[in-house]
């Protein structure tokens, strides 16, 4: 009656490792989840208000008259009643009533979110000898707020917190800053994640809807960004959590959408952000929704709308939001030689649409039915923030689609409950769409060859990525003898496919002469220059380069994620409660370039919850938590490998060196990947009539590449964190919390790069330098290994040489390399660690009968580790010991604070504030010191474009220095009128209004960050890349009712 319209897996209470994967194999392959979450239900316990004795034998009636519930429970002898899949709907009313023993006691409009047990306490007043006409026992004083269920460390965002706080362009992962253990985050690409949980890569927390896999799977980070007009509540899970959610050992965010009910609300706003002059002003770029950098001329226009209601009262609801934005933007094309100085106008666009429908099919069976999607086009038009010679015929357009569609399904049996989820959902990212997908790029050159007069026709690369995700969700509860009981499976299979490379059309660099640059000058061409009006300039066009794709070829494969859970929550005294659960997850691309994956992922789970008395509880719990294995870190060594001969051979001898296993089988671990050829004699090249990509094919062969990567022959072990937390929980009233959390995590198996084939350490020390510096005869530079001695000590010999075993060079007197070897052969491997420590004090209280509100959280903490990213590599010859540093969304201090007053019933005024100490620095050598940043040779890395340079100056340790303190302040102000059956609400938003600037504490990218220096700290240089946002506006109009 209530199985899914697809096969659906039901796996046994006592779940076997292996029988489990063929059970799923059997019945579902093809089926793909997410990791498995908590259903959605109440605790309810009943304690005698003056001796907080459990009180057995109590009637307890809860409804929610929105979606037209109803039930009945009876308490147990240690005072309690459960109930366990229920809608998150609506508001519901728990009520004991009134008998000869008790007063009634209850309370009302008690939100529940997706996947979590909500603990509510009934204090039980006794009836008097005599009548007590003023005892009002039914309201919010007679409930405790404490979680008494387990050991997880959460906090959420309860909607009119989210609607009272400042948020850019209602974008939810504006207000995950908000929450406690997350902090704007340094990422190492311009879309990264913005947050991070408990200072670790934005790319390691999860992200869910509904407790269904809301992932982009490729890097990492939220598919579907969801505006705030469809969040009913925001969580994070930071630390030891059940063993129902798995696939990350960092923490993850829980968003449950909002639902229609019997009654019919809904808003529609218009939102906007003018941008200059209003905005103060700021020499640095800032950034757009999307991560990407603006400046002059940006303003943001937004509306949408919400409506929810009943379709069938007491049965059927929906729910609907729709939002759209566009940014308005300005960059500058500016080639004095053609005497172009003109704005080039570009525009982003970002559609969100979602819709959820509610159904109840019995008392015992309910379906939801759950679709969004997003449509983001993200313009590159051309021109730079500051001036640029880009011309708008090589403009891009970013696109970043996604959707999903969603089916759950619940059946409530007497002591049972099963749950059915599934899951389709795609994301398209295209990160440079062209606007002339079939014509070449040109890199025009003036006379003199090294100045550059624009960029016309192409981006000169592709990077255009699909994922296509199905996942499935199987869960049974079952409760008896003192036991509740939760078995479940969970799989999601994410197949992923991508056009990278570079460009298939081709990428011409032309020198023009005097005479073609005046000829173009006179024709006064505009930013639609086009590559074809070079061929009428007079003479022929020079060709100086000419290099094509040699593979433009999609390739990817898919990523199977299985997990299986067991977990048993029982009480063994009254006031105890104890969650113990064991977890086997299972990765396929753990198997890496070995002959198998990783089926040794067992992660048990311990969580402590007893309550003194009925407004405290202690908590305290531990657990093992697996990683999933990050996508690009198999794609990457897809796409930048190489089947070349040569290549083989530097492989093979790595192999006889014992630096590869014996059993490395070299054609599992190399692939065919992407690959640009350049014409050898470029000057032969008609222009615009270059070879293609097959006529060059047989290059591939010969080309010397600077970096080439493998697959790990081993395998990947998927990253693995122990997580520890004890904590307090204070009922301080009725309408205050306060909570205290210690928090530790030791995390192993992290990603990080290998170079194969690195050259000999090398060092220099810091008293060489102050004394090459301190005398005039010497120079710094002399210090320095060349890129060409450090190549002569690599493992693998990269130099053509003669009979005498001497390296022949060119004319030039430049070293041969031999055909198609690496300089550095590169491989993930999962061997980084981490080490944390947290101690987070919050305080929480809701408006209840007062005028004000507020969330305040201060967190002390301390993040270690060797590795930071999936393209992190140390700085001489795989040292990772001498990689032990601070982190680069470490901070000691953070403050963060929403007060919100209502003077007036028309009136909200909301301040938020965020208090940071200063992220870490690293200091880097300065080329005006040594002639070079690269000080030991061993060559720029492909990593280098996104974590910066990794050699450090001389005698400093990684991220040795700090910057200062940030300091954010945000106002709200909404005033509301009376209008029809609803309200017509003014709104103004002013983000850091103290115009305050601030150097970290930001989102931003590492390499346009302050974090990165050079020179020595003691030296105090400072040179400042980039600035937090200025003081900026925004307004808004909404009709809500």
């Amino acid at each position: 009656m209530f199985s899914l319209t697809l096969s659906s897996f039901r796996c046994p209470r006592t779940l076997s490792r292996i029988g489990c994967l063929v059970a799923l194999l059997f019945c579902g392959w093809g089926m793909h989840s997410v990791p498995a979450h908590a259903q959605t239900g109440l605790e309810i316990r009943a304690l005698h208000a003056d001796t907080g004795a459990p009180v057995s034998g109590v009637t307890v009636r809860i409804s929610n008259d929105d979606i037209g519930f109803t039930s009945e429970r009876t308490t147990n002898d240690d005072g309690r009643t459960r109930l366990a899949g229920l809608s998150t709907s609506g508001r519901y009313d728990v009520r004991a009533p009134e008998t000869d023993t008790y007063y009634e006691a209850g309370v009302t409009g008690i939100r529940l979110r997706a996947d979590h047990t909500r603990s509510i306490t009934l204090l039980m007043v006794p009836v008097a000898e005599y009548e007590l006409d003023e005892v009002v026992v039914s309201g919010a004083n007679n409930v405790a707020s404490v979680n008494r269920v387990n050991a997880e460390v959460s906090s959420s965002l309860a909607p009119e917190t989210i609607e009272n706080t400042p948020v850019e362009g209602r974008n939810f992962t504006q207000v995950l800053k908000r929450l406690p253990n997350v902090t704007p985050a340094t990422g190492f690409f311009t879309e990264a994640p913005v947050v991070s949980i408990n200072g670790a890569n934005g790319l390691y927390a999860n992200y869910l809807i509904d407790g269904m896999d809301n992932n982009e799977n490729f890097l990492g980070g939220p598919k579907f960004e969801l505006p705030t007009g469809m969040i009913k509540d925001i969580t994070v899970l930071s630390s030891t959590y059940s063993a129902e959610f798995g696939r990350t050992g960092n923490g993850i965010f829980n968003v449950t959408t909002k639902s229609g009910g019997n009654d019919y609300t809904g808003e529609a706003f218009y939102l906007t952000r003018p941008g200059p002059p209003l905005d103060a002003s700021s020499p640095f770029a800032q950034r757009d929704l999307s991560g990407n950098a603006v400046k002059n001329g940006f303003s943001r226009q937004q509306g949408g709308f919400s409506l929810g209601g009943p379709i069938v009262r007491d049965q059927t609801f929906f729910f609907v939001n729709a939002e759209h934005t566009t940014d308005f933007k300005d960059n500058l094309l500016n080639v004095p030689s053609l005497n172009i100085n003109e704005a080039v106008d570009g525009q982003n666009h970002l559609s969100y649409l979602s819709a959820r429908v509610d159904h109840r099919w019995s008392e015992r069976w309910r379906s939801t039915l759950r679709a969004n999607g997003q449509r983001v086009r993200i313009d590159r038009q051309g021109g730079g923030l500051t001036g640029g010679v880009r011309f708008a015929s090589a403009a891009d357009t970013q696109v970043r689609d996604g959707w999903h569609v969603a089916l759950a399904n619940t059946y409530t049996g007497n002591r049972w409950l099963y749950e059915s989820n599934l899951q389709y959902s795609g994301f398209n990212w295209d990160f440079a769409q062209p606007e002339n997908p079939d014509a070449p790029q040109v890199t025009m050159l003036a006379p003199d060859g090294s100045t550059t007069l624009g960029i016309l026709g192409h981006p000169g690369f592709r990077f255009d990525e699909t994922e296509r995700t199905v996942q499935l969700q199987q869960k049974v509860r079952y409760s008896g003898s003192g036991h509740e009981l939760l078995a479940g499976v969970d799989v999601l299979r994410a197949d992923f496919s991508l056009a990278g490379g570079g460009n298939p059309n081709g990428n011409y660099t032309v020198r023009l002469s005097d005479a073609q640059v005046q000829a173009l000058r006179n024709r006064q061409p505009g930013q639609t220059l086009q590559p074809e009006a070079l061929s009428e300039l007079p003479g022929a066009v020079e060709v100086l380069n000419y290099g094509v794709e040699t593979r433009p070829a999609t390739f990817g494969t898919d990523q199977v994620l299985i997990g299986a859970y067991l977990e048993d929550q029982f009480s063994p005294l009254s006031d105890l409660n104890v969650t113990a659960g064991l977890r086997w997850d299972y990765d396929s691309l753990s198997k890496g370039g070995a002959d198998a994956g990783d089926f040794t992922n067992i992660a048990p789970r311990l969580s402590l919850n007893y309550s003194l008395g009925a407004r405290t509880a202690l908590r305290g719990g531990y657990g093992m938590f697996y990683d999933k294995i990050v996508y690009s870190v198999y794609s990457d060594a897809l796409q930048f490998s190489s089947t070349a001969p040569g290549f083989r051979s530097q492989l093979q001898s790595l192999i006889d060196q014992g630096r590869l296993p014996e059993d490395t089988n070299i054609n599992r671990v190399t692939n065919r990947g992407n690959l640009t050829a350049n014409a050898p004699n470029p000057g032969a090249v008609p222009f615009l009539d270059g070879p293609t990509p097959d006529e060059l094919a047989d290059e591939r062969a010969s080309i010397f590449s600077n970096e080439l990567r493998i697959l790990n022959p081993n395998g990947y072990d998927n990253p693995l964190t122990h997580q520890f937390s004890v904590g307090v929980q204070r009922e301080v009233d009725a309408n205050t919390l306060l909570y205290v959390d210690l928090i530790h995590t030791r995390s192993l198996n992290q990603f990080r790069l290998r170079d194969l084939n690195a050259p000999d350490p090398f060092s220099i020390d810091p008293e060489e330098v102050e004394a090459a510096q301190s005398d005039p005869n010497r120079d710094p530079s002399d210090l320095v290994r060349t890129q060409f001695e450090a190549d002569q000590t690599r493992p693998t010999d990269i130099f053509e040489r003669d009979a005498a075993g001497n390296i022949r060079t060119d004319a030039d007197g430049n070293p041969q390399f031999k055909e198609g070897v690496a300089r550095q052969i590169v491989m993930t491997e999962t061997a980084g660690e981490a080490r944390y420590w947290a101690a987070n004090v919050n305080l929480v209280k809701e408006r209840g009968q007062d005028d004000f509100a507020y969330r305040l959280s201060y967190t002390l903490s301390r993040l270690r580790n060797n590795t930071d990213d999936i393209n992190f590599r140390a700085e001489d010859a795989n040292d990772f010991e001498d990689e032990w540093g601070p982190s680069v969304n470490d901070r000691t201090h953070v403050i963060s604070s929403v007060l919100s007053y209502f003077p007036a019933d028309r009136l909200r005024l909301t301040l938020a504030s965020l208090l940071q100490s200063g992220q870490p620095i690293n200091r880097v050598p300065s080329a005006e010191v040594f002639g070079t940043t690269d000080l030991n040779g061993d060559g720029r890395a492909f990593s280098n474009a996104y974590l910066g340079n990794s050699d450090r100056y001389p005698g400093e340790s990684r991220n040795s220095d700090r910057l200062p303190w940030s300091t954010t302040f945000d106002v709200s102000v909404q005033y509301a009128l009376p209008l029809a059956d609803g309200r017509l609400i003014a709104r103004a938003d002013i983000f850091n209004v103290l115009n305050a600037e601030n150097l970290s504490g930001f989102a931003n990218n590492a390499t346009q960050s302050n974090q990165i220096q050079t020179g020595p700290s003691s030296s105090r240089r400072f040179v400042q890349r980039n600035a937090g946002p200025p003081r900026q506006f925004q307004f808004g109009l909404r009709y809500a009712f």
